[in-house]
């Protein structure tokens, strides 16, 4: 959740070969009141706001809303080592739940199982002025590390499973615990989003622009757009994060393009909402991004994530770069991928040392076909 935007230093976006076809699953706001809004690009927005504004109850009404996980307590001390150069890397995932009230949304059999269905290593640089955004594919093979989850039960390491299946196996600490040992990166926070708070807060936020320049048309998302420009409701923008057969090549590789894409657009979206002529908006926001979100417990309250968003006011879609980790498509089985090491050590080398992402590592690696599809208005 490609359109990609590149800083200087930074990379134009997913370059290399396109993969073949396969199958599978208003008013310009002041600086201040943009940083309010920045963070509900990753689903927290209002609370910086209306955190600022003295209402004392409506603070510890939402700092209850927040739910948190310890992920230090969980994975202990065998972690990359945190680097002190200024710079912060954030693990946001999409959970794909299949219970309760994201059942409508999400599909398939309440199970009670939850997937990660969207992945992103937000790299923060120091200054906070610019980041790169780092997208995992779901159907990546990996070796997942054995880890224990919040509730303390242990689960064994698997050779050659999805990607996701760390989340669904043991969530949020196995999630950071098999992405660290990926990229030998430590995640500085975690930041989850579940579907049924994306689609409210989408719709609390009046919707969000883009323009497509194909019809997507898609009956397991729920999508169904023409070509040109639209104001996505909640339910639009949460069928074009997760379709995959609407358009393109019907891989996960073009599904990430079309999230990226969204991002960027709701990043623009952001500068011409006016929280500040609505305070039932303002409640409403705040109200449900904080029901919307798990984090881990470092932000896992108000005063923490006004802290978090702060940090990001700096940042917009101009100086964001947002690549997908480098991978091929697997030789023996087309609907997976496998991460480029050599590819992908570029990438995760530029993070930790919290340089710009080489050209050359996005060069010749896997890509969908979906490129270009959404865009700005």
């Amino acid at each position: 959740m490609s359109a990609e935007s590149t800083p200087e230093p930074g990379i134009p976006g997913e370059s290399g070969t396109t993969g073949p076809r396969h199958r599978a699953e208003g008013r310009r706001k002041t600086r201040g009141q943009r940083k309010g809004l920045l963070i509900a690009t990753w689903t927290a927005a209002g609370i910086v706001v209306l955190g600022g504004s003295g209402a004392g109850f409506l603070y510890f009404k939402f700092n209850g809303n927040i739910k948190s996980v310890d992920i230090d307590q969980a994975l202990g001390t065998d972690r990359p080592t945190k680097v002190d150069n200024g710079s912060e890397n954030i693990l946001v995932l999409g959970s794909d739940t299949r219970s309760g009230s994201n059942k409508k949304l999400g599909g398939g059999a309440d199970d009670g199982s939850a997937r990660s269905d969207t992945a992103m290593i937000v790299h923060v640089y120091e200054g906070h002025k610019k980041a790169s955004v780092v997208s995992i594919p779901r159907d990546t093979l990996i070796d997942r590390p054995e880890c224990t989850d919040s509730d303390g039960t242990e689960h064994d390491a698997a050779k050659d499973v999805m990607f996701n299946s760390a989340y669904s196996t043991g969530g949020a600490s196995c999630a950071v615990k098999t992405v660290e040992s990926l990229t030998d990166i430590r995640m500085d926070h975690y930041l989850e989003v579940d579907f049924s708070g994306f689609q409210k807060l989408i719709d609390e936020l009046g919707g969000v622009e883009v323009t497509t320049t194909k019809k997507i048309n898609d009956p397991d998302s729920h999508l169904d757009l023409k070509a040109g420009t639209h104001t996505l409701t909640g339910k639009q923008a949460l069928g074009l994060v997760r379709t995959r057969h609407g358009v393109g090549d019907g891989s996960d590789l073009g599904r990430i393009q079309l999230q990226q894409a969204f991002i960027k657009a709701l990043i623009n979206q952001i500068r011409t909402v006016d929280l500040f002529g609505s305070p039932k908006k303002l409640y409403d926001l705040a109200d449900t991004a904080t029901n919307a979100v798990t984090t881990d417990t470092g932000l896992g309250s108000v005063d923490e994530l006004m802290s978090f968003a702060n940090g990001l006011k700096g940042i917009s879609s101009k100086n964001m770069t947002m690549v997908t980790m480098p991978v091929q498509y697997d030789p023996q089985d087309g609907n997976r991928v496998l991460v480029d090491k050599d590819k992908a050590k570029l990438v995760w080398k530029a993070l930790e040392n919290d340089r710009a992402i080489p050209k050359s590592a996005t060069k010749g690696t896997a890509t969908g076909q979906a490129k270009g599809v959404v865009t700005s208005s």
